[in-house]
């Protein structure tokens, strides 16, 4: 037996030493994926304490769902996974299917094809709102409509990989009976000539009832959260709010948006106040140093952005002391410079291994405009930080009396 597993190893390896050393390196996307998982499940616990919303009963097949059931499950780029709660039970995805059907026809015929028919920005309507936008087209991709059910169904199954896809007939059954708005919204598409020309809306609209899209956003109480170029995430819990949303899944989402740093516009004066599981916890400091230095020394402001977000110290010292604000005061890079005073609120006042403040290497170097913006910001920043000194003592004081 153990000759027989010394030789399939080799090539069980061979064909995936790529992600088992990106594994080994934790280079995955989330390297702590242990730790990530962990707030995950604590997120879902307080997520679960929510009682309130209602089980949609329009439709008969969903609203034989428990409102007790509570379920997330999610995947990141590197095919690192994690479920929690009630995932084992079939569900009708609804209208989270919709992004991937509008993916399926841009993916076989071309963004172009698809947006002569279809309009690309929100409306800020109702899903199903009947109206169209001003060039006459549908404004809404995730709307109501669809072409061939077999194709669709194969196409979502490749997706899935060895996942589980199916098909409710029974929902099917259940929500025709229901979806006579479908219809109306079909006609008006088919009479602003936003279907092609040999489209059958009929048909479309049969389609539609067969892969289970809902007359209603969101009630089968299923949320689908992506994270760009990191995850994808689904929520499940039947009891929905006012607009038809499940309330744990919003919740679940909200909370995940406020706790990790995931989106690249996210306040900079606050991210150390939030978790960024996508920061490599084991990297070298004197590379981080280095790294850090070097995109000051070139002005590179997308490289300093990336380094605020991911919660690096912006006041870093190099082995002569000097901080990023010395580099690129001392290199002339104005935007390096704004970026570090008005946006991280450096410390202008730091003194390298000589003596010197960023606003002497910028002198030294000739750098006058970026002399008078430092010199500007001096000012501001001992103001401000006369301010703070001052309500501290205030606050000491109050205790003092209070206490007193």
């Amino acid at each position: 037996h153990i000759a027989n597993i010394t030789a399939v190893s080799p090539r069980c390896v061979g064909n995936n030493i790529m992600l088992l050393s990106k594994a080994f390196k934790k280079k995955f996307i989330i390297p702590d994926f242990e730790k990530f998982t962990h707030q995950i499940d604590n997120m879902y616990d307080r997520a679960l304490k929510h009682e309130t919303g209602q089980v949609a009963d329009y439709i008969p097949q969903l609203a034989k769902f428990s409102p007790d059931l509570w379920g997330v499950s999610l995947c990141t780029i590197d095919g690192q996974r994690h479920s929690v709660g009630d995932t084992k039970i079939p569900i009708c995805l609804q209208s989270c299917v919709k992004p991937l059907e509008y993916a399926i026809a841009v993916h076989e015929l071309g963004s172009e094809h698809v947006h002569r028919y279809v309009g690309k920005e929100p409306s800020g309507l109702k899903f199903n709102q009947l109206s169209l936008n001003d060039e006459g087209k549908w404004n809404q991709p995730d709307s109501n409509k669809a072409e061939r059910f077999d194709f669709v169904m194969d196409f979502l199954k490749s997706m899935a990989g060895t996942e589980y896809v199916g098909f409710s007939n029974a929902t099917f059954q259940s929500e025709r009976e229901t979806g006579d708005r479908n219809y109306a919204i079909g006609y008006y598409l088919k009479e602003k000539k936003c279907f092609p020309d040999n489209a059958d809306m009929i048909a479309a609209l049969d389609f539609y009832f067969q892969v289970g899209l809902p007359a209603k956003s969101g009630v089968s109480g299923a949320v689908l959260l992506v994270v760009p170029n990191v995850m994808g995430v689904m929520c499940w819990s039947p009891p929905l709010d006012r607009t038809g949303n499940s309330v744990r899944g919003i919740h679940f989402c909200q909370e995940l948006v406020s706790h990790f740093n995931f989106h690249h516009y996210d306040n900079l004066r606050h991210f150390a106040k939030k978790y960024d599981p996508r920061r490599q916890s084991n990297d070298d400091p004197s590379k981080s140093v280095l790294n850090l230095m070097f995109a000051a020394y070139s002005g590179d402001v997308s490289a300093l952005r990336r380094f605020a977000l991911s919660a690096v110290n912006m006041e870093e010292r190099d082995y002569d002391s000097r901080t990023p604000l010395h580099v690129a005061a001392a290199e002339g890079h104005m935007d390096a410079v704004l970026f570090l005073t008005e946006i991280c609120k450096v410390n202008p006042h730091m003194k390298d291994r000589w003596g010197n403040t960023p606003v002497d290497d910028a002198m030294q170097f000739g750098h006058d405009v970026v002399v008078s913006v430092l010199q500007k910001y001096e000012e501001k920043y001992c103001d401000s930080e006369a301010q703070s000194h001052a309500e501290e003592q205030k606050a000491m004081l109050d205790t003092l009396k209070s206490a007193a």
